[in-house]
């Protein structure tokens, strides 16, 4: 009987499950690291190749990621990982360049935020050839195919990057129906992307950017907190066109609002970076197992990512905010609700998001 030829990819793995067992209880990538940050089998990982500084309180980073990376869709997040004080931490961003972007590196513009530990630190420590971990894109507010004859885009702070990266990809595209990019920021300094923005719209004619500074007085084009007045001013045609939103809570709050009374929700597509704290539970009773660490607690009413904490426990998370998924761990007996939707879990073995749950009565988490 004659057998058939081993496939290059069946060679390959066969030989890296051999290099795996020889080199246990490490892992392949931990002794290349040594070698090169960048070299790795298994883990994807991306490199800082520029990095700038737009205004005061943020850092623009170029990043070219490894033979791993499958790209993004306009509007999606990354989640990446740095050391801080010898230990990784993780969170999320979304990247700001066109994901037509023909040199395949990705751009995160990211503010240093009052208690961000790592925004804080990228912000202060950031240099070409920091390398940091770095995950495939994720997340749900893209465009639509096929594109709205319209497109109105709003953002607020931070909330520029997604709202950014659609604008860029649109004009890459030739996108042909009208655009009008709408963003919030207290004055002109903590505008990201000014210059940029202010040359698309020289440059093409189907494309309108609007400043509003809500501690300015001067300058830009509106001031204030957005308004029917705001929305007729930048996009008079908004009932005919999708929009796309990202920002603060009092931004999200305020243009859903407005939206909601117009009867034009199912028109606005919205993404957040930053959610309300849920506000702990004064009269939550039952105790919390943490089964996994042989640690119990008194349910202090708080998430159980920061019941954990408070435990002593070190849980991986992420966003805090229950975007990336890093913190799921299983459920397995009691009750959770989720404090972004409302939902109340029962079942046990289930998988939760610590940073978004918290218990009702006696719960058991496997952490």
């Amino acid at each position: 009987m004659t057998l058939a030829p081993e496939s290059p990819s069946r060679r390959r793995s066969r030989l890296l499950s051999l290099f795996e067992a020889m080199t246990a209880p490490h892992r392949v990538d931990r002794y290349l690291e040594l070698v090169d940050p960048m070299l790795s089998v298994d883990d994807m990982r991306a490199e800082v190749t520029e990095v700038r500084r737009q205004t005061p309180d943020t850092v623009t980073l170029t990043l070219r990621p490894t033979r791993h990376w499958e790209g993004f869709r306009a509007g999606q997040f990354v989640q990446i990982g740095v050391v801080v004080d010898g230990i990784r931490q993780t969170r999320c961003y979304s990247p700001a360049c066109s994901q037509r972007r023909s040199d395949g590196q990705i751009e995160l513009t990211i503010k240093a935020q009052k208690d961000g530990i790592v925004s804080q630190h990228l912000n202060a420590n950031a240099v070409p050839g920091l390398v940091v971990s770095l995950e495939q894109a994720s997340g749900t507010f893209t465009l639509p195919s096929p594109l709205p004859d319209n497109v109105l885009l709003i953002s607020g702070g931070s909330g520029v990057t997604p709202v950014m990266s659609m604008l860029r990809t649109l004009v890459d595209d030739g996108y042909a129906g009208r655009i009008a990019f709408l963003h919030y920021a207290y004055t002109e300094k903590d505008v990201p992307y000014r210059q940029e923005l202010e040359s698309i719209a020289a440059q093409n004619d189907n494309v309108d950017v609007y400043f509003a500074y809500t501690d300015q007085d001067q300058g830009g084009d509106l001031h204030g907190f957005f308004d029917t007045e705001h929305l007729g001013t930048v996009a008079p045609w908004h009932t005919d066109a999708h929009t796309f939103l990202c920002g603060p809570p009092g931004l999200m709050k305020g243009v859903s609002g407005i939206f909601d009374d117009l009867g034009l929700s199912e028109l606005l597509h919205t993404e957040e970076f930053v959610t309300t704290p849920a506000v702990a539970d004064e009269d939550a009773t039952g105790t919390v197992s943490f089964s996994g660490s042989d640690v119990t607690a008194e349910n202090s009413g708080s998430t159980l990512l920061e019941q954990a904490e408070s435990a002593g426990l070190t849980p991986e998370y992420g966003c805090r905010m229950g975007i990336c998924f890093t913190c799921t761990s299983v459920k397995k007996s009691g009750c959770t609700k989720n404090v972004k939707s409302g939902e109340i879990d029962s079942d046990p073995d289930s998988h939760i998001q610590l940073c978004v749950s918290v218990p009702v009565g006696d719960v058991d988490i496997d952490i």
